[in-house]
């Protein structure tokens, strides 16, 4: 896939752009407000503004952030490192929804999404995740089975984010279904779909088989300002 500027720099759009009522910050550096995913982004990661990141970040708390790989300013700590894959969807539109049945998320139901993502660790993830797109889900009665939703998006591109499953229900194909009905609905209002996965994520192989690729690798890491 050719380079695309703001699938480069896919959390800043974001949060300056689609989501930009769901976030604070200033000058360079801006977060999701407290409740949703817990994600920060610099203007520039090559040059992180980390004092107009402190003015909107609470010593304590965690967030993941992004493509920035420099050592951590005084008063700021580097909890955990790792890799991630940014994949882009490259193979043909579905023909029709292959969830018709899914349940589409409401408030109602975030207590729940949260509980199952606390399980499986799908990335970054809040109460209020679920209100960032549209969010689907399959049931067992009362009990969520497994989920997909929206989160990142900009002009022509939407993430497939919060993919999760939980142990009981492996082995049925609804993460699948999930993602290729969030596939179907991007194409159909003319949109790139994209999702991310650690490395050291076995599921990174099966997206590339279902018709993902990779489109970057970037560094992302947990991050929390001390209390000094």
């Amino acid at each position: 896939m050719e380079r695309n500027a703001l699938l480069d720099h896919i959390f800043w759009h974001t949060l300056t752009g689609a989501h930009a009522q769901h976030a604070s910050g200033s000058g360079g550096a801006r977060r999701y407000n407290e409740g949703f995913s817990p994600i920060v982004a610099f203007a520039d990661p090559a040059r992180p503004d980390f004092d107009a990141l402190a003015a909107v970040c609470a010593p304590g708390l965690s967030f993941y952030c992004d493509s920035w790989a420099g050592a951590a300013p005084p008063g700021w700590r580097i909890d955990a490192e790792s890799t991630m894959f940014r994949m882009v969807w490259s193979g043909p539109a579905p023909a029709a929804d292959p969830a018709p049945d899914a349940v589409p998320l409401q408030p109602q139901h975030a207590a729940q999404a949260l509980e199952l993502a606390g399980l499986c660790k799908p990335g970054p993830f809040g109460l209020r995740t679920i209100e960032l797109g549209d969010y689907f889900g399959y049931f067992d009665g009362e009990r969520l089975m497994a989920m997909a939703g929206e989160r990142l998006r900009a002009p022509g591109l939407c993430e497939i984010s919060g993919v999760c499953t939980h142990p009981d229900y492996q082995g049925r194909g609804l993460a699948k279904r999930l993602i290729g009905k969030l596939i179907h609905r991007h194409r159909q209002r003319g949109d790139t779909s994209f999702l991310h996965v650690m490395r050291s994520n076995d599921a990174h192989q099966l997206y590339l088989r279902m018709g993902f690729e990779d489109y970057l690798e970037s560094v992302v890491r947990v991050i929390s300002r001390e209390d000094i």
